[in-house]
């Protein structure tokens, strides 16, 4: 199964006031196009995906993603709104009510699972108990089956620059402790924090993803890289796991 993912991209508004509102609409304009040569199974959006959560940024938003021929699955960031993500994005499985967009998604070789960490007005990660008895009862339910997981907070610290990312710590521990007795588990993919990490968390792997938007985006150093619009691709196999590569489209 091969995943394409694209995270925090912070989509201004079409006649906004901020120089970037332009630069972000292409870097994230290049990386549909990029994405259809692939011919990805999927492509996972792991939020921020406008910067202010208002409904002509997503209109604009909207209209960029339009031309993705793999389906689109995705989950709210800080930044976003969730009730314009359910209305403008009516076609993605997000639950028809309730306060969090949790979701399964069973038509692929690998089962995709996406976690809501926001709150609304908290920039910090949430995982409550009511989110820790759902994800539990998820991962329980298909304990055969290869399990991918997507959120945008991660639930760990990155080096000095995200250091306590959730809330009340103990609720990324309760978010490792509920990962950590589900092996099909394969792999977590992140955003939030901009920047490429990979790690081992829980029992399985962890990846985060720099931001598309190349203006906030941190940790990619190479000259000809900054400037590029960047995604990640994950091949997904029974044999190898998971393969993650990131493209840069120059």
């Amino acid at each position: 199964m091969l995943i394409a993912q694209i995270s925090d991209t912070h989509i201004l508004a079409r006649a906004s006031e901020y120089p970037a509102a332009q630069l972000r609409a292409d870097c994230l304009r290049d990386c549909v196009a990029d994405i259809n040569l692939q011919r990805p199974d999927a492509v996972i959006f792991t939020g921020d995906t406008v910067q202010h959560g208002q409904p002509d940024e997503y209109a604009r938003l909207r209209d960029l993603l339009a031309p993705l021929q793999a389906p689109l699955y995705m989950i709210p960031g800080n930044r976003d709104d969730k009730s314009a993500l359910r209305r403008v994005f009516d076609d993605i499985p997000f639950p028809s009510d309730g306060e969090f967009l949790h979701y399964t998604v069973e038509g692929h070789d690998h089962r995709l699972v996406a976690i809501d960490s926001t709150s609304p007005g908290e920039r910090k990660g949430v995982f409550c108990a009511e989110r820790q008895a759902w994800l539990e009862k998820t991962l329980s339910d298909q304990p055969d089956r290869a399990t991918l997981l997507f959120i945008h907070h991660p639930p760990f610290d990155i080096d000095d620059h995200y250091i306590g990312g959730y809330r009340r710590p103990e609720e990324a521990a309760a978010l490792e402790a509920v990962v950590s007795r589900h092996s099909q588990v394969e792999a977590m993919l992140c955003g939030h924090v901009h920047c490429p990490v990979r790690r081992d968390w829980a029992g399985t792997l962890a990846s985060v993803m720099p931001s598309v938007a190349v203006d906030v985006r941190k940790g990619v150093d190479e000259a000809e890289a900054r400037e590029a619009p960047i995604y990640m691709l994950h091949r997904l196999s029974d044999a190898t796991g998971i393969v993650s590569d990131t493209r840069m489209i120059r």
